[in-house]
Formats: C-alpha cells, sequence, structure tokens
C-alpha cells in the first residue's frame, strides 16, 4: 500500500481501481501549470517545469505501487504518452530513483520490453530518536531496504538538551560518513523527540519526560554537523512519526489510526482519512496528559493523576516488577524491560499478571477517549505495550467496551506494533522518503526535455 501522507492537507491518496481499470493516480498541478498545458501567454517556461515535476512525480509513484511493470504499462497506468513517460522514465533513472531489470511481456503481441521498478540505492534517507533513556538511528534507501542502524542508552533527563543534542548528532556523523564512503547521497534527516514540536521551526516547544522546553534542535543538529541549506532537517513528535511508520506499514495500514506510545511517556499519533492530525497549532495528541485519577500521583508535566502516571514504563515496573524500580531500571534500556516483564508473565510471575492486568484496566480507560471522540479503525500499541500486549489486553478491552458509548460496534481494532521500538526511528526516516517520491527533482538540478 501507499505511504500515509505527513498531514491531512498533503497530496490526495490515489483513487482505487475499478475492476478490469488500471490504478491511476491524482496528483495536484497548480493552476499554473495547467495554465501551461492549454498554452497560457507568457508563462510557459515556469509552467512546463511544474508540469514536467508533476508527471516525475506520477510516473514515480506509479512504478513505487505497482511495479515492476514496463515502460507501457506505466504509460497507462499514468495516463500518459508512452513518448512522454520514456522521457521521464530516463531523467529518473538519470536521478538513480528508478532502474530497468529484465524482460516483461506486455499483452500478447509485440516484444517484451524491460521492467521498471525502484532503484533509490545510491539515496538514503535518516530517521533519528531521541528518549528519555536511549538515542537511536536508522537509514534506508528509498526502496525501503536498511542500511543502518544504532541504538545506545542515554539518560537524556540527565544530561541535558545541549549533551543529548551532541551525543545525537555524534551518532548521525558517523552515518552520514559511512554513507559517503559507499557514494550514497543523504537526502535529509527526521528528528523524533517525545513531545509537542513546531514543526515549521524545528523547536521542541515542551518534553516534560526530558524536561527540555523551546529547545531548536532542527537549528542545533543543523549546525553541529555542518549540513548545507538544502539539506532537510525534519523534527516531529515521536507517536506522530510513529504512527506514520504503522499506517504505511504493507498489510497492516489503516485509513484511520491511533498510534499509542507505551514508553516513559504516553502520547499518540492520530491519523484521519490517511493523513496525521495535527490540530490548529500541531500540538495534538497528548493523550498521556489526561488525567484518569483525581487523587492520582503528579505526573512529569506538573500535574496531577496523567494517564502517564498509570500506564508508562516507569509505572509498569513499580506496579509489575518492583524489584527492577530499586535495581536501577532507569540506566536500563527500555527494550530490555519490556523483554523482562514479557519473561516474567510467560513465567506465571503472579505480580506481573496481576500488575499487567491493573495496567490494562487503565490503559483502556485513556484509550476510550480517542475511540468515542475519533472512532478510529484501528489503535496500535507501541514501545513496552507491544511486546506484553497479550496480558495487557484482556483488561484494556473490557473496560474499552463498557466504556464506548456507541457499543461494540464502535469498539476499535486494538493490536500491538510490528515495529516495536523503533516505529519512531523509521517513521522519521520515512518523512525524508516521502519529501523525495513528491519531489525528485530536489536530488541534483532537473533534466530538460518534454513532459
Amino acid at each position: 500500500m501507499l505511504p500515509c501522507r505527513p498531514s491531512a492537507s498533503s497530496s490526495p491518496r490515489p483513487e482505487p481501481p475499478r475492476p478490469g481499470h488500471p490504478r491511476r493516480y491524482r496528483v495536484n498541478v497548480s493552476q499554473s501549470a495547467a495554465g501551461a498545458a492549454t498554452g497560457g501567454p507568457g508563462r510557459a517556461p515556469a509552467d512546463q517545469v511544474a508540469v514536467r515535476r508533476a508527471n516525475l512525480v506520477r510516473v514515480l509513484g506509479v512504478v513505487r505501487s505497482a511495479g515492476p511493470l514496463s515502460r507501457a504499462a506505466a504509460a497507462r497506468h499514468a495516463g500518459l504518452t508512452r513518448a512522454t513517460v520514456s522521457s521521464l522514465v530516463a531523467e529518473l533513472i538519470g536521478r538513480g530513483l528508478l532502474r530497468e531489470t529484465g524482460f516483461q511481456q506486455d499483452g500478447t503481441v509485440g516484444r517484451p520490453g524491460r521492467r521498471l521498478e525502484i532503484d533509490g540505492r545510491a539515496v538514503s534517507a535518516l530517521g533519528l530518536e531521541v528518549n528519555s533513556r536511549y538515542l537511536a538511528a536508522w537509514s534506508t534507501d528509498l526502496a525501503g531496504r536498511t542500511r543502518h542502524e544504532r541504538r545506545v542508552v542515554h539518560d537524556a533527563t540527565r544530561e541535558g538538551a545541549e549533551r543529548t543534542i551532541r551525543a545525537l548528532a555524534g551518532i548521525a556523523a558517523e552515518l552520514l560518513g559511512e554513507a559517503r564512503a559507499a557514494g550514497v547521497r543523504t537526502a535529509g534527516i527526521g528528528v523524533a523527540v517525545p513531545g509537542p514540536v513546531d514543526t515549521d521551526g524545528g523547536t521542541v516547544r515542551a518534553a516534560p519526560n526530558l524536561g527540555w522546553r523551546d529547545v531548536p534542535a532542527a537549528r542545533l543538529l543543523r549546525e553541529l554537523l555542518g549540513l548545507p541549506d538544502g539539506t532537510t532537517v525534519a523534527v516531529d513528535n515521536e507517536a506522530n512519526l510513529a504512527a506514520l511508520a504503522e499506517c504505511g506499514r504493507a498489510g497492516a495500514g489503516a485509513a484511520d489510526l491511533v498510534y499509542v506510545t507505551g514508553e516513559e511517556g504516553i502520547g499518540a499519533g492520530i491519523v484521519v482519512n490517511g493523513g496525521l492530525l495535527r490540530g490548529a497549532g500541531g500540538f495534538s495528541g497528548e493523550l498521556g496528559h489526561l488525567q484518569v485519577d483525581p487523587a492520582g500521583g503528579t505526573c512529569a508535566c506538573g500535574r496531577t493523576g496523567c494517564l502517564e502516571t498509570k500506564v508508562g514504563l516507569t509505572a509498569a515496573i513499580r506496579i509489575a516488577a518492583p524489584d527492577l524500580a530499586a535495581g536501577g531500571a532507569a540506566s536500563r534500556d527500555p527494550r530490555e524491560l519490556a523483554g523482562e516483564l514479557l519473561r516474567r508473565a510467560t513465567e506465571g510471575d503472579p505480580r506481573a499478571l496481576a500488575g499487567l492486568d491493573e495496567i490494562g484496566r487503565w490503559l483502556g480507560i485513556g484509550l476510550a477517549v480517542p475511540v468515542n471522540l475519533l472512532n478510529p479503525e484501528v489503535i496500535v500499541l507501541g514501545g513496552y505495550f507491544a511486546a506484553v500486549a497479550p496480558y495487557l489486553l484482556p483488561a484494556a478491552m473490557r473496560e474499552l467496551r463498557e466504556r464506548a458509548v456507541a457499543g461494540d460496534a464502535a469498539v476499535s481494532r486494538v493490536t500491538g506494533s510490528a515495529l516495536g521500538f523503533s516505529a519512531a526511528v523509521r517513521g522519521a526516516a520515512g518523512v525524508i522518503v516521502e519529501e523525495v517520491f513528491a519531489d525528485p527533482t530536489r536530488l541534483m538540478p532537473a533534466v530538460t526535455g518534454d513532459g
């Protein structure tokens, strides 16, 4: 399936195919480009570039979704002439985005044509993640193949913003250097952080579990890495990026989805009709800071009884494995702690089972909010929730069914993430990949030609 969109206002999703008809893709072409197509006076040069760029996107999207396929088949899917597609394909091959491989018989007559498929081996996207307990990096080529992966334990709360971003830049510099040595260009860097972000400026507005406020993460990374102005550094909330990664995952995506992080902090990434729902200021999804127990404990945000104080990883360790809390759990990788919780539950440890059941009850109370407010098709549980989902979901679903105002028909499917703790960092890299597919000409100077 095609990936989800970074926001609800992005390019439209492809039209579904009709029986017996090839899939066709809708591409937004500006009015000026449309004017050029009809011979608008005095505007042809710029508008021809816009039309060609839109057609490059169209052909690249067809091959990405339906390939491998021949040039003739690509022309039919895209609704363009064979001559135009041949010119566009030549440019996309030159940019390292497509390649020809093998032969494919197109119909019952004529010579077989070379098959087109996504290449992208010489272009990579780098995803970075800041968590209160670790730093992570993941790079991929444009065909979705993993190039490099790093993960290091790091106490971002204790180290503070400056040291943490320096450490993150060190990891990024290592992977960027390895890519350059292999002759691979990095198209940009996506960064996942646990808190509301001003995505236009790349500033972390508030990250309670990190103790950060108004940290210009994008600017600091750009300066530390010495990146040229044309290189994207896109910073976003971890739940948003994880939601995009889950929504775009083949076989598991849904047009209406809520992703719930299960780490030190609890947040939600909301996908509606295939696009992120960010809210008016871009700060939606703070599910973990909804009050569920007025008599509860104090949250890292300073409020009382937030959902995070009941189901965050620190609460889970305290309730289901208190000996780990006394043994320095804060310095361990959350993935290890999730594995230990799962091991104890699997072995029938009474304390672990009772604790996870209690956490599941509170989780169900929290999930009732997006179910009643948004009616998503699926809720994906990430982080440690995914690891111990079999022991959380029975209590969570009981509570959720009791609280669904419209009854069982409104209860969403709830499932654990197949991407686990890597969803956010993969989503961060995915944002950069989508930028390339949205504008192939950003990789190198445009090639002139008829399009």
